[in-house]
Order: C-alpha cells, then sequence, then structure tokens
C-alpha cells in the first residue's frame, strides 16, 4: 500500500464496479423475491430498484473496499404478508445469494472472453467482478445470524430451537469480528470461494476458447 500508493488505489477503484454490483442486485433479489410472495414491505421502502445508493450502508461500503469485509442496507421484509410463510423465508433468503453467483459466473465468463485483448484494466474488473459477487454468496450463506443462512437453517429448526438460534443475531457481528481477526473466516472462505471459481472457470474455459478459436 505505502511502497505504491499509486497501484494500491488503482486496485481499489477496480474493486468498485464489483463490489456496487454484488450488493446492489444481491439486496434488490431480496426485494423482488418477497414481493413476488405477496410482500409489498420491500416496494413501500423504495428497495425494488437497482439504484445502488438505496441499498449502500456507508461504513459497509467502505469496509468492503478496504477490508474486504462488510455489509449492505437490510431490505426491510414482513414474512406474515408471505402467501407461504416458510418458503416465502427461504426464498427470500436464497434469491441474493443465487442472483450472486449468476452475476460472478457472468463476471468469469466475460472475464475469460476478453482475456485475449490483454487489457489489464478491463481484466481487473472483471475479475473483481466475479470475485466480489462469489464472496458475497458465500459470506451471506454463512449459518451465524443474522446472515441470510442462518434464515435458511432457522426454517428447519423447531420453534424453541428456531427462537433461541435467532436471538444470537445480537452477538453475530462480534462473532464474524472474532473469525476475521482469528483468520478462522479465511480459512473457511477462501476454499469455498476458490471452489466455485474455479468450477466456473471449469465449465467457461472451453466454451470461451472455442468461441475464440472460431
Amino acid at each position: 500500500m505505502f511502497s505504491n500508493p499509486a497501484l494500491y488505489i488503482q486496485q481499489l477503484l477496480m474493486g468498485l464496479p464489483g463490489i456496487i454490483i454484488a450488493i446492489t442486485f444481491h439486496e434488490a433479489a431480496h426485494g423482488y423475491a418477497a414481493e413476488s410472495m405477496g410482500d409489498p414491505t420491500p416496494k413501500n421502502a423504495g428497495r425494488l430498484t437497482l439504484n445502488p445508493l438505496a441499498h449502500m450502508d456507508p461504513i459497509g461500503f467502505l469496509c468492503l473496499v478496504f477490508l474486504r469485509f462488510g455489509w449492505a442496507k437490510p431490505v426491510p421484509i414482513n414474512p406474515n404478508n408471505f402467501s407461504d410463510r416458510k418458503k416465502g423465508i427461504i426464498m427470500v433468503s436464497l434469491a441474493g445469494c443465487l442472483t450472486n453467483l449468476l452475476f460472478g459466473f457472468i463476471g468469469m465468463a466475460a472475464y475469460l472472453a476478453v482475456a485475449p485483448l490483454n487489457n489489464a484494466i478491463l481484466s481487473g474488473i472483471l475479475q473483481n467482478i466475479y470475485f466480489y459477487n462469489v464472496l458475497f454468496a458465500v459470506f451471506n450463506l454463512i449459518p451465524i445470524p443474522p446472515l441470510d443462512g442462518s434464515r435458511v437453517l432457522a426454517e428447519f429448526l423447531p420453534y424453541n430451537a428456531a427462537q433461541k438460534y435467532e436471538s444470537l443475531s445480537r452477538y453475530g457481528f462480534i462473532i464474524l469480528m472474532i473469525l476475521m481477526v482469528t483468520g478462522i473466516f479465511s480459512l473457511i472462505i477462501t476454499p469455498i470461494v476458490n471452489g466455485i471459481t474455479g468450477l466456473f472457470y471449469m465449465i467457461l474455459s472451453p466454451i470461451i476458447s472455442m468461441i475464440w478459436g472460431l
């Protein structure tokens, strides 16, 4: 960082599109999924939008930019409005992560497609797009309240166990910070992110190579 500030700033700028896309589509997907299940709360809160500013938490965004660990502004939902409460909670919780995986796949395809152009800046931007989207998906699937993965898991627990489990949400941020500071977070997340991006590469590389060979 301090030995080459120009390179550091360039890397930060190349990461911004990936972070913004990951946040925006993740949160918007939650909102649209909730609306599809009969809940107008996200729409009333102005969250059915692809405007990044509607979904960003300023501090969480800065943490993502500089630490690769942060958060967005949660989309408000009211499960009591769902036509099927359990199905609705599961669909809404998974919608953001599945959308991130889709954009991670698209980002990888675009990255491989432009690789022969040898444009370092464009390749760096696309690499960050697929990286941050996959990272968002994996991170949010961690079953620590109040992350999306915990909401899915809670729906399969007995009522009393689910209540106790969800009550851990008040300690969720502290738990996540401990995992990050101790390095446990990286040990868990990194292999999964690498595995998913490796799978995307294995699927897409032969296809893109064949297209470029035509």
